[in-house]
């Protein structure tokens, strides 16, 4: 009998035309690092008196169905959950392609993730996915992950899969020696790690009904934060975080001109840290920033540069 692997595991996903409703169209194979996305369905002890000192049979709560996915940061398929995080780009350019998504959408599109075993076989397929949101490193070397939060309606199983012949990409990584990051324009030299995260903050909502699913999720105030750790060379940060006013960042991935992915915050703010002392080795500061909507243009933009026609 085989057993599944996680090497053996597979990852689709479509967008759906409605939410909650399996799309009849192309499924996308998406390269993962990891994967935690399910329905889950917890017991409640029981409460009923009367019966004697044995527990009599426990209760079944409400269904969820969230998790976390982590999948290389890569050339093309990243474009797949930048859709899903803040729904259709703005595309220009005829190869090069310029993908731009932008934040502040009034609604965003839902997705059918599909898990797949084939060597059960069993096929996991969650509807009405919402990316929650996306979470992003820098470091000096490394390979170069997201890690989203998602949000389903629902789950179901089969013994075939959803997908149909789902079309596959051709899988190029991006790594962290082509990182950078820039501040107004500018290299910003002595970091040594940074992180972003963009979320949604998505509020489920919760009806009465009769399969204890979801209605959906409603889209709260977007927030995007981080941090940046750099070695105490200058007073370029830190006078930023003195003085209180915004700052543009750029934080970016580059193979060349025609390959690149680039986040563009143009209002941020440093909070004024420590600088502690630890020992006899360099002297590092950590500023946890927030972005946040300048007086006029977007609040976040991704330019995702490719040869992908259309997301």
């Amino acid at each position: 009998m085989a057993r599944a692997t996680g090497a053996h595991a597979q990852l689709l996903g479509a967008f759906e035309t409605a939410y909650g409703t399996a799309p009849g169209g192309t499924f996308h194979t998406l390269p993962f690092v990891s994967c935690d996305l399910g329905s889950q369905q917890p017991l409640e002890a029981s409460d009923v008196l009367g019966l004697g000192r044995d527990p009599a049979p426990p209760s079944r709560d409400v269904i969820t169905a969230e998790g976390q996915v982590t999948v290389p940061v890569d050339l093309r398929s990243i474009g797949f959950w930048l859709k899903g995080l803040f729904g259709a780009p703005t595309t220009t350019g005829t190869g090069p392609y310029i993908h731009a998504f932008t934040s502040g959408a009034d609604t965003l599109p839902s997705l059918a993730l599909e898990i797949g075993h084939p060597q059960v076989p069993r096929y996991f397929l969650n509807l009405g996915v919402l990316v929650n949101s996306l979470r992003l490193g820098w470091a000096p070397s490394g390979k170069a992950n997201a890690t989203l939060a998602v949000i389903a309606q629902g789950e179901t199983d089969a013994a075939a899969s959803s997908g149909g012949m789902p079309t596959s990409p051709a899988f190029q990584r991006f790594h962290q020696f082509q990182g950078r990051i820039r501040k107004d324009g500018a290299a910003l030299a002595n970091i040594t790690a940074a992180e972003l995260t963009y979320a949604n903050n998505l509020d489920p909502v919760r009806v009465i009904r009769d399969d204890g699913k979801i209605e959906g999720a409603d889209l709260g105030v977007a927030s995007c934060t981080g941090n940046l750790a750099a070695r105490f060379a200058d007073m370029v940060l830190l006078d930023a975080a003195t003085d209180g006013t915004a700052m543009a960042l750029e934080f970016a991935w580059v193979i060349d001109a025609d390959r690149s992915l680039t986040i563009a915050l143009p209002s941020v703010f440093l909070p004024k840290p420590r600088i502690p002392i630890t020992g006899p080795a360099g002297i590092e500061a950590r500023f946890d920033w927030q972005a946040a909507k300048p007086d006029s243009g977007g609040f976040v933009t991704v330019t995702l540069k490719n040869d992908v026609a259309s997301y």
